[in-house]
């Protein structure tokens, strides 16, 4: 199939590779002209390294124009940050056209500020938007055009906006991942899994000593000790009580999976924490108040989530102290500069209304 590949980063450099050595037809959209051309000079490839060996792969196009790079694909995939989605999504939006489906894994209700675009820029054509848990690769860029993959997901959870259309984003979006997706309901159910929120926070607020201390840092190898399980435990079991509150059942896909080595697999699969921490690859400099895990899942993750649970009825106080402490780390009301229902615009909606809107669109 045709796919476009939005960004330049670890996630996207994945997915156009993993794609590319599936056999589908990629296009990868970089906002960057140096960097453009200068993969173009490579010969637009990809070295996608994975536990099978090396694998030099060619891509169909590189481009700076958004446009030519989504022209006719069916799937568009856009792994960038959260931070990132606005700008893009008003590139994205005057060319979008019917059946087009546009993944984000995962996306912190992003699925609702690219379908706003859409609506923003008048373009009414009979695109669908879908998000999900996780990316669904654990994987590094090792070079410009080199990239590791150590894990490929298993089970990716995806919620789709409008419900309406569901079946097709699902279809379309099976074909790129076969036998990993499964239907969560609307698009705010998957924004809901977002395992990102839930597992970050915990890391680089309670090990926010050792990584301004030492110059390199595994969060996931040092950081993951008994006490800071615990607590990524609690603030997961808020995230599932907002989820219930709202009518979503199970499965909820409960964080303890991840590192768990038995009973229900997780999105990654069996050992995936393991072969994670193995790598090495996650062991890197982090500046504290930079970080994505800080200014994206912790600032705008965590605010979703509490917002969220105001509209259902639900406590996350959890989640509202890691707020405070890295709005305080980071001098700023994490709250007010966060994604929250009312910086969407959807403040005003009761949960009857906003779940009309989930299911039929605008």
């Amino acid at each position: 199939m045709k796919i476009a590949v939005l960004g330049g980063g670890n996630g996207s450099f994945a997915a156009a590779g993993d794609f590319a050595l599936s056999g589908h037809e990629v296009r990868l959209w970089r906002r960057d002209a140096h960097q453009v051309e200068t993969h173009r000079a490579a010969g637009s490839r990809i070295l996608v390294k994975d536990h099978n060996g090396r694998h030099d792969v060619t891509l169909a196009l590189v481009t700076t124009d958004i446009a030519e790079a989504i022209g006719g694909v069916e799937l568009i995939l856009c792994p960038a940050p959260a931070f990132a989605q606005p700008d893009i999504a008003r590139l994205l939006a005057p060319h979008l056209r019917d059946g087009q489906v546009v993944f984000l894994p995962p996306a912190t209700f992003g699925s609702m500020i690219f379908a706003q675009a859409a609506r923003d820029a008048g373009n009414r054509a009979k695109a669908s938007f879908a998000e999900t848990g996780t990316l669904p690769w654990l994987t590094r860029k090792h070079g410009p055009f080199e990239v590791a993959i150590t894990i490929r997901a298993k089970r990716l959870p995806v919620g789709v906006f409008p419900l309406d259309q569901a079946p097709h984003a699902l279809e379309v979006i099976g074909r790129a991942f076969p036998d990993v997706i499964e239907p969560c309901g609307d698009a705010l159910s998957g924004a809901l899994m977002n395992a990102g929120c839930i597992i970050h926070p915990p890391l680089i607020v309670m090990n926010a000593g050792p990584i301004e201390h030492f110059e390199r840092w595994d969060i996931h190898k040092e950081g993951t000790q008994a006490a800071i399980r615990r607590v990524t435990d609690a603030l997961d079991a808020e995230r599932i009580a907002v989820r219930e509150a709202l009518g979503y059942g199970a499965p909820h896909f409960p964080l303890v999976h991840h590192y768990a080595r038995e009973g229900e697999i997780w999105m990654y699969g069996r050992g995936s924490h393991d072969r994670l921490t193995d790598s090495g690859d996650w062991r890197e400099r982090i500046v504290l108040t930079e970080h994505r895990y800080m200014r994206e899942d912790l600032r705008l993750g965590l605010s979703l989530l509490v917002s969220v649970a105001e509209l259902a009825g639900a406590a996350t106080p959890l989640a509202k102290a890691f707020l405070a402490i890295g709005g305080a780390i980071c001098g700023e009301d994490f709250m007010q500069t966060g994604r929250t229902l009312e910086t969407l615009g959807l403040d005003k909606l009761h949960k009857a209304e906003l779940q009309t809107l989930l299911r039929e669109g605008f």
